[in-house]
């Protein structure tokens, strides 16, 4: 069955009809997601459930596709059906679907505690397929605690596939990971580091050698590949980009 724009919005259940008032509100968020892209290469935009379009979009490239932000502005969701691979559209219709089942049946008071985020390829200006991280939090909700105004992150994923689907609370630092083939949600065990292990996955990040990073910490080298097995081990990965990319993800800094 061919997805539609209007699938991805069924699930919302936003209830309220808003003021101009209300969106007087939604205007200090969009002058600070504004202000916010400035600082960062990662794109930025805020989705209104309830007017089922966008409300902003920044002016970084990586979630463009080579278009303008007033034009992905102006065509909201239909800029998925146009960058978006066909096959990975029921990905994204698959995603969106449970994402709002978990925010549906979190306590009230929790929804603006949690976000997601997953990967999906997006087409960039060169024609090529880029697989992009796009993390969602829910910002405003309607009077019935419904997501109202979502605000979303873009940056270039450290992953090999689509997928990876994670819930992430911010209070409690407890991680869900979606899997896709069982249908079900699975707590991830907390991964925690060692002060030495931050600091080798810091310096790495800066771009230091091992040579360098052994200097400043006074250990060996092979201190460092041991303390780097033992970082890639931990967080499942096979280079510092992804290291870095997934202690970020799940706060370990």
């Amino acid at each position: 069955m061919k997805i539609k724009i209007e699938d991805f919005f069924t699930p919302a259940l936003v209830k309220d009809t808003f003021s101009n008032n209300d969106y007087k509100i939604v205007n200090i968020f969009i002058d600070f997601a504004r202000s916010l892209s400035k600082l960062t290469y990662q794109s930025m935009y805020l989705i209104d459930y309830a007017k089922k379009s966008f409300l902003y979009v920044s002016d970084n490239p990586i979630f463009l596709c080579g278009s303008t932000s007033a034009e992905v502005l102006r065509k909201g969701y239909q800029h998925y059906f146009d960058n978006v691979p066909e096959e990975e559209m029921y990905l994204l219709k698959k995603i969106n679907d449970v994402g709002f089942d978990f925010f549906e049946n979190l306590p009230d008071e929790e929804k603006l505690q949690h976000s997601f985020s997953y990967d999906f390829h997006l087409k960039q200006s060169n024609g090529n397929p880029l697989l992009i991280n796009h993390k969602l939090k829910p910002i405003l909700l309607d009077k019935f605690s419904n997501p109202w105004i979502a605000l979303c992150v873009v940056s270039i994923s450290s992953h090999a596939k689509p997928g990876n689907i994670i819930f992430k609370s911010d209070e409690g630092g407890r991680q869900f990971a979606y899997n896709l083939e069982t249908d079900r949600l699975e707590e991830l065990p907390r991964v925690k580091l060692k002060p030495r292990e931050k600091n080798i996955l810091l310096f790495s990040a800066q771009g230091l050698t091992m040579d360098q990073i052994a200097g400043k910490l006074y250990i060996s080298i092979d201190t460092v590949k041991f303390h780097k097995k033992q970082i890639f081990s931990k967080l499942k990965v096979k280079s510092i980009t992804e290291a870095t990319a997934v202690a970020i993800e799940q706060s370990l800094f």
